[in-house]
């Protein structure tokens, strides 16, 4: 596959009554076409910034953005509206027309791009359809549950057949059976309709359940990226740690940064956790079936401590993780080292400020 977005050294910085601010610094990355890509960081870590400089309602302060071979920056004012008609957006509130039917919302964008009503009308209940809304032609947006909303909104963005599909916290407002719900229409969208589709989020659970590949931004700077199952195996950046290893999405832990959490959110700061030596271990599809750790810990005839262990979807499928204490014999923990990888099980260090 060939990349449909291309960032290029991209700055863009806002002049505020207290100065500059830069709130995207010197990004670069390639978005392929047909991807579910997941850009995620804090509140105020500059995403949404990005991902509205990705069809120039932003224009960078320097940098390229590139979409379908085309650099905006060339572009005319009349071409970029030609070219914002093939990227759909939606957004956290939803953005709908409150006086408009639910059947006149999703016709609008195509009444502006000149097609008759009949088609309009045509396309928009072929769309209602699609995002499970058939019986709600008539229905208004204050009829609607949130869920309801944003299917609604989902249909208007794809109203033009946009090839890529902009999504700026589009679940943040939803409760977690309805952003399920969403999340599984999306991957519907993208499988079924080839739709690229770049989700903005500082929820981790979505990442892990839609995306193919992710970007980690933090004060305005690409951390890491790459496809979501390796930078789950393998986080290198101090956030992508955070993220996957304490397991708290970005702005809770920013919150609880040194607290203890209660049970129901299994947060346990790691540098509360007294164990000299952790290590991370990942099973996966190649990892043996065998009690792993029961047999280690006979073999070895010393107890090894599990500070943390879950099981998490990534893309559909199941990934299960564990944080082990070692003992402090130093060649004892390196035959335990040796012997988890011989398993075929993913292996790195927790670090102290992980």
């Amino acid at each position: 596959m060939s990349a449909i977005i291309t960032v290029e050294n991209l700055n863009k910085t806002f002049n505020t009554k207290d100065g500059a601010f830069q709130a995207i610094r010197d990004v670069s990355l390639e978005i392929e076409e047909g991807a579910i890509y997941g850009i995620i960081g804090m509140s105020g870590a500059g995403k949404s910034t990005l991902v509205r400089c990705l069809n120039y309602l932003e224009k960078p302060t320097s940098g390229t953005v590139t979409v379908e071979d085309k650099d905006l920056a060339s572009l005319s004012e009349r071409e970029l509206r030609q070219l914002r008609s093939s990227i759909g957006m939606i957004f956290q509130n939803f953005n709908l027309l409150m006086q408009k039917s639910v059947l006149a919302n999703i016709m609008f964008p195509l009444s502006i791009a000149g097609a008759s009503k009949a088609k309009a009308k045509k396309r928009a209940k072929e769309l209602l359809e699609i995002v499970g809304l058939p019986d709600k032609v008539h229905a208004y947006p204050a009829q609607l549950s949130g869920g309801q909303r944003q299917r609604v909104a989902i249909a208007r963005a794809l109203a033009t057949n946009p090839k890529i599909l902009l999504c700026d916290e589009a679940t943040s407002a939803l409760d977690p059976q309805t952003t399920e719900s969403i999340l599984q229409l999306l991957k519907k969208i993208n499988r079924e309709m080839g739709v690229t589709i770049v989700i903005i989020t500082h929820q981790m659970s979505v990442i892990r359940e839609i995306c193919t590949d992710v970007a980690i931004i933090e004060k305005g700077e690409l951390v890491e990226h790459g496809l979501v199952e390796e930078i789950f195996e393998h986080p290198k950046s101090k956030a992508a740690k955070r993220l996957i290893i304490e397991g708290k999405d970005p702005d809770e832990w920013e919150k609880k940064n040194g607290e203890i959490g209660n049970d129901a959110d299994g947060y346990i700061p790691l540098d509360l956790l007294k164990e000299h030596r952790r290590i991370r271990i990942v099973f996966t599809t190649n990892s043996s079936y065998e009690p792993v750790i029961a047999n280690m810990i006979l073999k070895f005839k010393t107890p090894v401590n599990i500070l943390k262990a879950d099981t998490k979807n990534i893309g559909g499928t199941a990934r299960g993780e564990m944080i082990l204490g070692l003992p402090d014999d130093l060649a004892l923990q390196h035959q335990i080292i040796d012997y988890l990888k011989e398993r075929n099980l993913e292996v790195e260090e927790v670090e102290e400020d992980a």
